[in-house]
């Protein structure tokens, strides 16, 4: 019987565990060089009928124009519509477990223009939204305001004051990526509004999302989780 020296068992284990070693070195090589793409974004629009896409075709919605243009912008994010035509802002607070089972990275914050419409107190309007932000803040989600301005008639001249003047002030307060007004551009335009002249129709769409992306594609940039401040 021939038994081998100590010495030849472990030569023979070192050129054993060569080609393991060989092996691991080439997997980590190769991960270092291919790091795990990240993950698509999750935008939210929250909102009222001007997100919903009132009397437009689904494909014509915010939500969806603004999806092409971030991916035309080279921008890898879902935008999912959470717009529910006539929403106050208290209906979006009794929506908002809804809103953040979506796990949203941004969300376009558009309610109020109904509680101006119905004439709710913009006291009222204000606290609804700042507890909105706060909630969805405290889950991690960044979160744009999209403003309102009052409409003539809606509201008494103090009241309509105090509205157009609650959307800054929260933007301020939370120091929020801010898009003043909407319907910027659009309202009063003939030629982007539906009948009725309130809402957007597909033109008119279209010019809120060129100005909206830029504001939208910052703070996907900006990334990183929120907390309540």
């Amino acid at each position: 019987m021939h038994l081998s020296s100590p010495r030849a068992q472990g030569d023979w284990r070192l050129s054993a565990q060569r080609p393991l070693r060989v092996a691991l070195a080439t997997v980590l090589v190769f991960s270092a060089f291919n790091p795990t793409p990240p993950r698509p974004k999750t935008v939210v629009a929250f909102g009222d009928s001007l997100t919903a896409g009132y009397g437009l075709r689904p494909r014509e919605a915010l939500p969806v124009v603004l999806r092409r243009r971030l991916r035309e912008d080279g921008y890898d994010a879902t935008v999912l519509n959470a717009g529910v035509s006539g929403d106050t802002t208290q209906k979006g607070l009794s929506r908002l477990r809804g809103v953040e089972a979506l796990k949203p990275d941004l969300v376009i914050l558009e309610l109020g223009g109904n509680d101006m419409l119905n004439g709710v107190d913009p006291k009222l309007t204000k606290t609804n939204l700042d507890r909105i932000i706060v909630q969805l803040r405290s889950s991690g989600a960044r979160v744009l305001l999209a403003g309102m301005r009052a409409t003539p008639g809606s509201l008494s001249e103090v009241d309509g004051r105090h509205f157009d003047k609650l959307f800054p002030a929260l933007a301020a307060k939370h120091s929020l990526p801010f898009y003043p007004f909407i319907l910027d551009g659009v309202l009063g335009d003939p030629k982007l509004v539906l009948w009725g002249g309130l809402h957007p129709n597909r033109e008119g769409v279209r010019r809120i999302v060129d100005r909206i992306a830029p504001i939208v594609e910052k703070a996907l940039d900006a990334g990183g989780s929120e907390t309540a401040g």
